[in-house]
């Protein structure tokens, strides 16, 4: 494809009417990018105050319109409304968008759109939690294996840029005459992590192959109902080329399998399962402490390649195997030879919160799992470990604890409770595990944390697990899981202090 080509596809978005929902990271970019393009651009927001009007300054700069204060109304003329993943699908703009027969789409729809012929394929994974972590996994085997990649979409550098930027290195090479191959991008391939709300808003996405990791009850505000929630996640298989990988463990309904049969994918698409256990014929799993796969093989029915052992995953916890397994799965459907696959989970460390060690003091381990930010989310984290002091509570977001606790009740040593909802897990654990003493900290200061781990340490033994894991939001007492993790790892590291 020449530069030629690029410039006269790009031509499309030339004097088109888009409004933007949403000066936030997303819809800068996007608003950016399409004014960049010949777009007429209006970004809407309903705040105010100095950090909006100094972003609405920096765009006004590159002939993007902004209106403060104002999310409702849709401007006149209006082509395209291209909205921040967090508005809800009920909102007065969208309504109005509707009435005027204008689509709405979100920035990964304007992403696939930007995408010119001979695009960077994308391998996509979502699900209710270890999105961020499969999908930098994934990132690590792809580089492992020599291949130009970067993890995007919901995690890193906004994907409207990682494309422009991969059509822009296209054109450039196609113009200069070397490199790799005429016309040839900045990636060869991209891991993109997807959410419910991106999905929503992206119905012309067509990966390469996807994953969903898993399904629980999460958003439902925003979706509505458990089954608009798993449509919506569905939606990442939808025109699949080479797999859709599904979780072959998962006992929920709908299933991510059920997801799979409900797609419409390309002739020849494969459904790929994962699991912890030995797997079967198209599956990939574990065996004896061996990864293996029996899906990209001359003969799955009776031969298995070994892509890594379980100690090359950091950390070994059960659902981080999966995540691996996905990952692995996604890779070998690019191609991707199985010691690629071994180095590259050798070479990648989680994220910070993600059941992350922070230090030993006195023979216990201070575990932070801040991320896990619902019921799903701390179960697998509770799962890893055998004896537990458990730091839990914040924002339930409408969830309840019974099943979290039932599952969860002979791993407790201890529960220390922190919190706006802690009350709705202080009462699953009477109901449940009668026999776990439970601290309540009835407070919600800068000093709360401290004190919860101090009653952690005062509960715990030598070998066990002091593990915050608080299957609830963090508002409450926090800006963010982040600011929380590292609350608690500072009092874990004043602890070992005065110990």
């Amino acid at each position: 494809m020449g530069s030629q080509e690029v410039s006269d596809w790009q031509d499309s978005w030339k004097g088109l009417r888009v409004t933007v929902a949403g000066l936030g990271v997303s819809g800068v970019s996007a608003a950016r990018a399409l004014a960049g393009l010949g777009a007429v651009v209006t970004v809407v927001d309903g705040g105010s105050g100095p950090a909006l009007e100094a972003r609405a300054a920096e765009l006004a700069g590159a002939g993007v319109t902004v209106r403060l204060g104002d999310a409702e109304t849709l401007p006149e003329g209006t082509g395209l409304v291209v909205t921040s993943p967090g508005w809800q699908p009920q909102s007065p703009l969208f309504l109005a968008a509707a009435e005027a027969g204008v689509d709405v789409v979100g920035d990964v729809e304007v992403a696939w759109r930007l995408r010119g012929p001979g695009a960077a394929p994308w391998l996509a994974v979502t699900g209710t939690n270890g999105k961020t972590t499969t999908t930098r996994m994934l990132a690590s085997i792809l580089r492992a294996a020599g291949l130009r990649t970067a993890a995007v979409g919901n995690i890193g550098t906004p994907i409207v840029d990682v494309v422009l930027e991969d059509e822009a290195a296209r054109a450039a090479r196609s113009v200069e005459g070397g490199g790799r191959r005429e016309g040839d991008g900045a990636y060869d391939v991209l891991a993109v992590e997807l959410s419910s709300y991106q999905l929503h808003w992206a119905p012309s996405l067509r990966a390469h192959s996807a994953a969903v990791l898993n399904l629980a009850p999460d958003h439902l505000d925003w979706h509505g109902s458990m089954e608009a929630y798993a449509a919506d996640k569905g939606r990442i298989y939808e025109g699949n080329q080479v797999a859709c990988v599904y979780n072959a463990d998962a006992t929920d309904k709908p299933s991510t399998e059920d997801l799979v049969r409900e797609a419409d994918v390309e002739e020849g698409c494969r459904a790929i399962g994962f699991t912890l256990s030995a797997p079967a014929p198209s599956q990939l799993g574990v065996v004896e402490g061996i990864l293996v796969d029996r899906a990209f093989v001359p003969d799955r029915q009776k031969q298995a390649q070994e892509l890594a052992e379980v100690s090359d995953v950091s950390p070994p916890a059960p659902h981080n195997i999966a995540n691996a397994l996905a990952a692995a799965a996604l890779a070998r459907a690019f191609g991707v030879a199985p010691q690629a696959v071994r180095d590259g989970l050798r070479a990648f460390r989680p994220d910070a919160h993600r059941i992350e060690h922070v230090a030993d003091v006195a023979g216990v381990a201070y575990v932070d799992d801040s991320k896990a930010t619902n019921t799903h989310a701390a179960q697998a984290s509770l799962a890893a470990y055998e004896s537990i002091v458990w730091i839990a509570g914040g924002l339930a977001k409408g969830a309840t604890f019974d099943e979290l606790v039932a599952a969860s009740a002979k791993r407790l040593r201890g529960a220390v409770l922190i919190g706006a909802d802690r009350a709705l897990i202080r009462e699953a654990l009477a109901r449940h595990a009668p026999e776990v003493p439970v601290v309540d900290l009835d407070r919600t200061d800068t000093g709360a944390m401290a004190e919860a781990v101090r009653q952690a340490a005062r509960l715990a033994a030598p070998g066990d697990t002091v593990l915050m894991a608080p299957a609830c939001a963090s508002m409450d007492m926090f800006t963010n899981y982040n600011k929380r993790g590292d609350a608690f790892a500072e009092a874990v590291r004043e602890l070992g202090a005065n110990a």
